[in-house]
Order: C-alpha cells, then structure tokens, then sequence
C-alpha cells in the first residue's frame, strides 16, 4: 500500500490519516418467480384445489355448514308478492291508534211500488147503465178512490188513471189494474171475474197476478169467479196494448150491478180491500195485515 504524503501550512509533510473504506452490504433479494414459469405442474394442481374447494362450498352452504355474509349492493331489495294473511314479527314496534272517525253507512232505499189504477170509463162514458140510473161510471171512481188510498197508505206510489188517460201512452209500473163493474142484463147472475191480455209479452207475472186477485177478492167479498161470462172486451183492452209490454196488468170487473148491487154499493170498502189485498199478494207474497 502506498502513502501519499501531504504539505500542512507552515510547509511541513504530514502523513495522512488513514481512510476507513465502509463496505456498503447490499442484501439481494430473489426476485418471485410465477408458479408458471417455475413448475407447470403447481399451477395446475392449485387449479384444481381452487375448483374442488369452490365445489364443496356449493354443497354445503344450503345446509348450513358454511355462513353466508351478505354483501351490500346499490340494488334495491324488491319484496315479494306475499300469500295469505300478513304477518306481524314480534318485537316490532305497535303503532298508536289516532282518533276514530265514525261512519254511519247510509241504509238502502227501499224499493217503493208503484201502480197504476184505471177508473173505468172515468173521463170517456158512463158505461154500463141500470133500469134506475146507477151508472157504471160512479161505482168504478167510488172504488178506485178507495183502493187508491189504501195503497197509498201503505207507502205505494199510486197513479189514478182515466179511462183513455195520456199516460197510459208506454206506462211503466209494479202493476196496472183496471176497475170495472158488469150490467144489469142478465138477473139471477152473481160473481166477478179477472183476467189478463189475450196475448201477453209476460203471461207468468200476469197468470201471478190474476190469481193474487181472484184468491183474495174471493175470501174478502164472498163473490164466486164466474170465468164464463169474460169477454173479448176484457182479454183485449185497450190499455192492456197501450202501456209499456214489460208491465203486468190485468182488468176486473168486481160484480153484477143487478144481483151483486149490495156489495158494490153498501160495501165498498170490502170491495177496495179485497183488490188492495190481491196487488199486495202479487208485489209483496203476502196478505194485507
């Protein structure tokens, strides 16, 4: 080794002080090596572990063995349809009931009947005429006053109608009836009869009606049916082919002039009973209380 002598300021050689070479131990790192590049076969065999591990996930997650740990996700959660009754979890807080508004529900509007009542050959004719002057005419308008306001009484609404009145022009109602009384021709004769149109759009409602009057006219005044003596006058009035076709209607002629002249004339009430008890049989199922 070689010294290097060096001058000092006054002039003198000064030997240098000796300089310490510090060795700088640098550690080398092994750089990592890919599986691939080191041994193919590692690679494979950690491929196989991955699928196998994965496989055995699958199986045994549905049966509890594994957790599962929900992930959260921006997606919102969508509730399915649920069947049945619903269902409150325990624990859940109850809510505090606010005041309660009470509702009345509004009662259903009762059906009201409504009837048509002709007083027959009012407004038209006297109709049949007696030896002594009673006039058909003046028994039909006494007796139609009266059921009309038996009807009434019972909440119906009730229209009186003449003979050829303009409304009978597509009358629609429960019922329609047309009051009549029979001659004074034919002495001895006694009894009433009710039919319907000859040819009717509705023959079961009006056979029902037919037979709600007869039954009941009969109990009340006593009068027997004389089903002989109906005419083509009755099965093909008028008014039976003026008024709406969807309505029942019927003619009636309550008795004889002659014969039956007490009952239509003294008792008139029972007559007008006995009707109003015969339309309440066809439109309610029941007799008069």
């Amino acid at each position: 080794m070689q010294l290097k002598l060096r001058l000092n300021g006054a002039g003198e050689c000064v030997e240098p002080a000796p300089v310490r070479k510090t060795m700088s131990k640098t550690v080398s790192r092994p750089k990592a090596v890919a599986p691939s590049e080191s041994d193919p076969w590692a690679a494979g065999l950690l491929l196989r572990g991955l699928v196998v591990l994965a496989a055995a996930l699958a199986l045994l997650a549905p049966l509890g063995f594994v957790p599962i740990i929900p992930v959260a996700t921006g997606a919102v959660a969508v509730a399915e349809p649920q069947s049945g009754p619903a269902l409150i979890p325990l624990g859940a807080s109850t809510p505090t009931p606010g005041p309660l508004a009470l509702v009345n529900p509004a009662p259903a509007a009762p059906h009201v009947m409504r009837v048509g009542i002709v007083a027959g050959h009012v407004g038209s004719d006297s109709g049949a005429v007696c030896p002594d002057g009673l006039q058909e005419v003046q028994l039909n308008s006494q007796i139609a006053d009266l059921v009309v306001g038996m009807l009434r009484a019972r909440g119906w609404n009730v229209d009186l109608l003449e003979e050829f009145d303009e409304r009978l022009t597509g009358y629609q109602a429960n019922a329609l009836l047309s009051i009549h009384a029979d001659s004074c021709v034919y002495e001895g004769k006694t009894g009433f009869k009710v039919t319907r149109a000859e040819s009717s759009y509705i023959p079961g409602s009006e056979d029902m009606l037919v037979s709600c009057l007869s039954r009941y006219y009969n109990a009340r005044t006593g009068l027997p049916f004389d089903a002989n003596t109906i005419t083509f006058d009755m099965t093909r009035y008028h008014a039976f082919y003026e008024i709406n076709q969807n309505t029942p209607a019927a003619i009636i002629e309550t008795g004889f002039m002659l014969d039956d002249r007490e009952v239509l004339v003294e008792r008139q009430d029972v007559v007008a009973l006995g009707i109003v008890e015969g339309l309440v049989c066809f439109l309610e199922g029941e007799p008069v209380r």
